[in-house]
């Protein structure tokens, strides 16, 4: 049981790093699909 808390806990870290990490380096939904003529707030 301690084990399987554990794994779901990385999973979540994982989850949350991975997001942030993806965000920062510019694949973001926002960066990936417009253009430089759509103006996103």
């Amino acid at each position: 049981m301690k084990t399987m808390i554990v794994a779901f806990i990385a999973v979540f870290v994982i989850a949350i790093g991975a997001d942030y990490a993806l965000e920062y380096s510019g694949f973001s939904t926002e960066d990936r699909t417009s253009g430089d003529a759509v103006r996103l707030d």
